[in-house]
């Protein structure tokens, strides 16, 4: 693969991570822009790396680069798992959560060069983090916020 290639993959897990993370950042959660954007790159690193181990092994070697997806899927779920947190009648930053683990797939996607289901993806999540907020204000009663 060119590395121009691999930049843009890189480059578009990036940006879209980081887009997830402006919304955490501006509701001021606990996983922000940073952390958002590092998660979504870091996914299509190990992609990529994943994919050029996959290229460069000897044939007759037994490798699945699915297995190094497997185990970002649960990584990513440890540490969206901190961003939960749990006060006597009232759980917290499930929503910031979800965003990590969602950037973690989106990077993922980037890094395999299926920007189509990233943007799909993308457009997914920023549909529920601005439309559906507005619904919930609306129609969702709550004395605070869960996200």
């Amino acid at each position: 693969m060119e590395w121009t290639e691999m930049a843009l993959r890189l480059g578009v897990a990036l940006l879209m991570g980081a887009l997830v993370g402006c919304d955490r950042e501006v509701h001021h959660k606990p996983a922000g822009l940073k952390t958002h954007a590092l998660v979504a790159l870091g996914s299509a690193t190990f992609t990529l790396i994943s994919l050029e181990f996959l290229r460069t092994m000897p044939t007759g070697q037994n490798y699945d680069p699915l297995r190094l997806v497997a185990g970002i899927i649960g990584g990513i779920g440890f540490l969206g798992a901190g961003a939960i947190i749990q006060a006597p009648g009232n759980v917290r930053g499930i929503t910031t959560a979800a965003g990590v683990w969602m950037v973690g797939a989106i990077g993922v996607a980037c890094g395999a060069g299926f920007y189509m289901i990233a943007g799909l993806s993308m457009a997914g999540v920023l549909l529920i983090l601005y439309p559906v907020r507005a619904i919930e204000k609306r129609f969702v009663h709550r004395d605070n916020d869960s996200e």
